[in-house]
């Protein structure tokens, strides 16, 4: 029989008892629907988390900070070791395989003073050639700090957004455009000696990030180590000579070292060494590690509960054609008596069961499309509860293969759902099938 007969034949007798199929179609909707969306769901969450963590921090980048975390041998942290890190650590890391760039950082809390008003600020000094090497963000205006120009301060919009009254009158907040206001740096560690003058910074050659950056830099302000050595050098000079000892020191040892590695794939060897040194380090891709592997662990089980909804499909398609192939023995006998061919019979049956699952899978693949809007829809508060507020990742994300592949799965579960059924037709005698009554 050609195959347009065939398919003929199959609507017909699908529509038949148009209740049975209407009631399988819809368990291999039910399925096609829980894979898709199960597998999507999983895909979302993995992708948001990638995406997240590209967005907050270079995952080439490790952290070798004073305080080193301490771990067991089942990855529990335990807690952490004070690790002397100075330009002798600096040059050791320099030597490693695949490292690109390193950087020494100091860290300090400095208040910053606009007229009557103040306000806090993380001031990082870093090696001036780490700024472009370590990819920070572009700047809104200025230039970032270079040997040959040094003494550039680099601010945020929020370092300048909320300074408050110094004088206790009243509190009022008010937001500092460095282009306009003066802005002065004083660092308040240590009581200035009485025969100095207070030590003040003027910030008169300013750099200012872009608006739309990561949380790693809000609230922050960057400037070069060696520009730093001074003005510190100079804060110190206004001290006591105890107390100028103590801020010296600040200089013979570093808060962190950054380094910069030549690629992802080289992130887990470089820290496997600096560990190999006596130094624990941070990166973001030993913190996405265990995340990605629970979101796949996430997306095995949620695909799981999918196929198990597509597996009671497909015994549902197996009981509808053995109910069929009981109503329809006569029929069976007929078309044999008629000449049709063995293998014509048991194509009409898996045709009637591919059927099935085709329209199923197409059916299902349409309200996935929409239950995933709906889900991305209503489920961003889920998405800030994972991974952080202000996110724009979606819940749920259907690539493009995947409509294909629960399409051809669904036909798959039909083909092999009626295979049985269809081989159990052809065994039908067409003399004993003529005599069945129906």
């Amino acid at each position: 029989m050609r195959i347009s007969d065939l398919l003929k034949l199959a609507f017909r007798n699908l529509f038949r008892r148009k209740a049975r199929t209407i009631l399988t179609v819809i368990g291999v909707v039910i399925g096609t629907v829980s894979i898709v969306v199960m597998v999507s769901i999983g895909i979302g969450v993995n992708k948001s988390f990638d995406e997240t963590l590209m967005q907050n921090g270079s995952m080439t980048i490790i952290q070798v900070s004073k305080y080193g975390d301490i771990y067991d041998d089942e990855g529990n942290y335990v807690g952490s070791k004070e690790q002397v890190l100075d330009d002798s650590v600096v040059a050791q890391l320099k030597e490693l395989d695949h490292v690109w760039a390193v950087s020494p950082v100091i860290m300090k809390y400095p208040a910053l003073m606009s007229g009557k008003y103040q306000n806090y600020a993380n001031l990082y000094a870093m090696d001036s050639e780490a700024f472009r090497a370590f990819g920070f963000p572009e700047l809104a205006y200025g230039e970032y700090p270079t040997k040959e120009h040094p003494t550039t301060v680099v601010l945020t919009k929020e370092s300048m957004a909320y300074f408050w009254r110094s004088d206790g009158r009243d509190f009022e907040e008010k937001s500092i455009d460095p282009l306009v206001d003066k802005v002065v740096l004083k660092f308040e560690e240590y009581e200035t000696h009485q025969r100095k003058k207070p030590f003040e910074l003027e910030l008169t050659d300013v750099a200012m990030m872009v608006d739309d950056i990561s949380w790693m830099y809000m609230g922050n302000m960057y400037m070069d180590i060696e520009y730093f050595r001074k003005i510190w050098t100079d804060y110190a000079n206004t001290l006591t000579v105890e107390d100028r000892k103590k801020a010296m020191k600040v200089l013979d040892s570093y808060e962190e070292i950054q380094i910069n590695v030549d690629s992802v794939e080289h992130v887990a060897q470089v820290q496997e060494a600096i560990e190999a040194l006596g130094y624990s380090s941070y990166s973001e891709m030993s913190f996405l590690e265990p995340i990605k592997e629970t979101s796949n662990i996430l997306q095995l089980v949620l695909g799981a509960i999918g196929s198990i909804a597509m597996l009671v499909s497909a015994i549902n398609i197996a009981n509808t054609m053995v109910m069929s192939i009981y109503e329809r023995t006569k029929e069976i006998g007929v078309m044999k008596v008629l000449g049709c061919l063995v293998r014509d019979v048991k194509r009409q049956f898996l045709l009637e069961a591919s059927l099935i699952g085709l329209i199923g899978g197409i059916i299902g693949i349409l309200i996935s499309y929409l239950l995933s809007y709906l889900i991305n829809t209503y489920g961003s508060g889920i998405m800030e509860s994972l991974v952080g507020e202000g996110t724009t990742a979606k819940l749920s994300v259907i690539p493009f293969w995947l409509p294909f592949a629960a399409a051809a799965f669904g036909m798959l579960v039909g083909l092999l759902s009626g295979y049985f059924p269809a081989r159990r037709a052809t065994k039908i005698r067409a003399i004993e099938a003529m005599k069945t009554e129906g």
